[in-house]
C-alpha cells in the first residue's frame, strides 16, 4: 500500500508538471502563430498595394506651377479612403513634414515622418517588406506605400499612404482576436487533451519501472539484503538500477565487515578475559595465602610467594602493553618515522641484549652480518620491536642446548633479515594463521602469553609494505624472514 501511494504521488506530480508544460507551450504557440499571421497579412497587403501611391500621383497633379492644389488632393484622398477605409493618405514635403492629409477624426499627432524607410522603399524595385512611421501613433511602425512627387525636374515631396489604418487595425484586431480565439481554443484543447492522454500513458509506462524499483528498495529496507534490481525492471532508468545495486553491494559488504569486527571484538573480549584472568588469579591466590598464613610462613616462603606475585604482575603488564600496541597498529594510529640506518648495528644490539637470556637457557646464540650490508630505509624503533618479538619467540620455543641465529643478507636491492631457531617445527597447516592475533601453534603452545607477538610484528611489516615469511621443517627448526628496502641516497 505504501509503495502504491508513493508511486501515485510521483505519477501525479509528473503529470501535473507535464500539464503545466503543455499549457505553457500551447500559449507560446498561439502567441507566435498570431504574431506570424499578422506579419504575413501585412506583408501581403504591402506587396499587393506597393504601387498605390504611384498610381494615385498619376491620377492627380498635386502641384501646379509649384503650388499645392489642395482641393484636388483632398478630393482624391477622401475618395481613396471611402473606397478603401484601410488606408490613410499623407502628402509630405521634401523634408518629411506633413503638408496635408486625410485621416478620420483628425487625430494626427506627428508633423513629420521619417524619410529613411520611404526612400528605401522607393529606391527598391522589389518593394521589400518595410514599415514606416505612423503619424497617428508615435513610436509605432506600419506598412505603407510611397512615391515621389516630381514637377518637371524638381522633387516637390512624397505621397505617403499607410496601408493599415487605425480603423483597419481596430477591426482587424477584433475579428482576428475572435477568430484566433475560436480556432486557437479548439486546436489548443484538442492538442492539449491528446497530448495529455499520450503523456499520461507514457508517464505511467515509465513509472512502472519505478514501481518495480521502489518494491525492491522496500524489500531491501525490510531486511532482504540479497534482493537486487533486475535489468528488465530498470530498462527505462538503467542508471538508477545500477546505482542501487552498487549501493546495496557496498552496504552488504560494510555489514559483513561490521559483523566480522563484532566477531573479532567478542573474540578479543574472550581472549583478553582469559589471558588477564590467569595472572590475576595467581596474584589473588598468593596474596590471600599471605594474608591467611602470614604467621605460619617462613621468610623464604613469603619471599617466594611475593616473587610469584611480582612475576604475574609483570606478565599482566606485558600483556596489557601488547594489547595496547596491537590495537594501535590495527587502528592504523601509528605513523612511520622512516629514516636510513644501519640494520647491522641494530642486529648487533639485539644480539647483545639477548645473549645473557640465551646463556641462562643454555641456548647457542649466533649472528651473521656481512661487512657490506647497506643502509635500509625504515622506522628504526618499529623494526627493533619486530626483532625483539621474533627473538622472544625464538628463545621461548628453542629447547636447551638449541641454536638461535640472526642472519642478514643483501638480496635484490633489499636486506633480508632471518631469525632461525632449532626445536619443534610448526605444522604446515598452522603456518598460515600463526600471524593472526591470539593464535599459537599447538606444537609450541604452553599456556603462556596471548599470541600477540607475531601478530604485532606482522602488522609493523605491513606498515612498511612488507611481510614476514615463515619456513619450518621437522628436525630442522623454524625461520622467520622479512626484507627491508636499501637506502638509495
Amino acid at each position: 500500500m505504501a509503495i502504491e501511494k508513493t508511486t501515485n504521488k510521483l505519477y501525479w506530480k509528473i503529470s501535473a508538471t507535464f500539464l503545466f508544460l503543455l499549457i505553457l507551450v500551447g500559449v507560446t504557440y498561439i502567441l507566435i502563430s498570431t504574431y506570424t499571421a499578422q506579419n504575413y497579412y501585412q506583408k501581403v497587403s504591402q506587396k499587393l498595394q506597393a504601387n498605390l501611391a504611384e498610381s494615385t500621383i498619376k491620377e492627380v497633379r498635386p502641384f501646379i506651377d509649384g503650388r499645392l492644389d489642395t482641393m484636388a488632393i483632398q478630393d482624391i484622398m477622401h475618395s481613396m479612403m471611402v473606397i478603401n477605409p484601410s488606408v490613410e493618405v499623407y502628402l509630405l514635403d521634401t523634408e518629411g513634414r506633413i503638408i496635408t492629409y486625410v485621416a478620420p477624426y483628425k487625430r494626427v499627432q506627428l508633423d513629420r515622418v521619417d524619410l529613411d524607410p520611404v526612400k528605401t522603399f522607393i529606391a527598391s524595385r522589389e518593394k521589400p517588406f518595410i514599415k514606416g512611421s505612423d503619424p497617428r501613433h508615435p513610436g509605432e511602425k506600419k506598412v505603407f506605400s510611397a512615391a515621389p512627387i516630381v514637377e518637371g525636374d524638381a522633387l516637390r515631396g512624397y505621397m505617403y499612404i499607410i496601408l493599415a489604418s487605425e480603423e483597419q487595425s481596430a477591426v482587424s484586431s477584433t475579428l482576428f482576436g475572435s477568430y484566433m480565439f475560436s480556432l486557437g481554443s479548439k486546436l489548443f484543447f484538442i492538442t492539449l487533451i491528446s497530448s495529455l492522454i499520450i503523456g499520461l500513458l507514457a508517464i505511467w509506462y515509465i513509472t512502472r519501472s519505478l514501481r518495480n524499483i521502489i518494491g525492491v528498495v522496500r524489500r531491501f529496507k525490510e531486511g532482504d539484503l540479497k534482493v537486487r534490481i533486475a535489468p528488465a525492471d530498470s530498462r527505462d532508468v538503467p542508471v538508477l538500477g545500477e546505482t542501487f545495486n552498487e549501493m546495496a553491494d557496498s552496504i552488504v559488504e560494510n555489514i559483513d565487515q561490521l559483523r566480522s569486527v563484532e566477531m573479532l571484538r567478542r573474540e578479543l573480549i574472550a581472549n583478553v578475559s582469559h589471558d588477564l584472568r590467569t595472572p590475576l588469579a595467581i596474584m589473588q591466590g598468593y596474596i590471600e595465602t599471605l594474608q591467611i598464613k602470614e604467621e605460619q610462613l617462613s621468610v623464604a616462603e613469603r619471599q617466594r610467594y611475593l616473587q610469584i606475585v611480582l612475576n604475574s604482575a609483570e606478565n599482566l603488564s606485558h600483556l596489557i602493553s601488547q594489547l595496547f600496541e596491537y590495537s594501535k597498529l590495527e587502528a592504523k594510529q601509528m605513523e612511520l618515522q622512516k629514516e636510513p640506518f644501519f640494520i647491522g648495528e641494530l642486529a648487533q644490539d639485539i644480539y647483545h641484549k639477548y645473549q645473557i637470556l640465551a646463556k641462562a637457557k643454555n641456548i647457542n646464540l649466533q649472528v651473521s652480518i656481512p661487512r657490506d650490508i647497506p643502509l635500509v630505509f625504515a622506522d628504526v624503533s618499529l623494526v627493533e620491536r619486530v626483532l625483539q618479538n621474533l627473538m622472544d619467540n625464538a628463545i621461548k620455543y628453542t629447547p636447551e642446548h638449541g641454536d638461535v641465529t640472526i642472519t642478514l643478507e643483501s638480496v635484490n636491492g633489499a636486506v633480508e633479515v632471518k631469525i632461525a631457531n632449532s626445536g619443534t617445527a610448526i605444522p604446515d597447516e598452522e603456518q598460515s594463521y600463526i600471524f593472526e592475533r591470539y593464535q599459537q601453534s599447538r606444537a609450541t603452545r604452553d599456556g603462556k602469553g596471548a599470541g600477540l607477538g607475531l601478530a604485532i610484528a606482522q602488522k609493523i611489516m605491513e606498515l612498511h609494505n612488507a611481510t614476514i615469511r615463515v619456513r619450518s621443517k621437522i628436525n630442522e627448526g623454524t625461520a622467520f624472514m622479512f626484507r627491508l628496502p636499501e637506502w638509495v641516497g
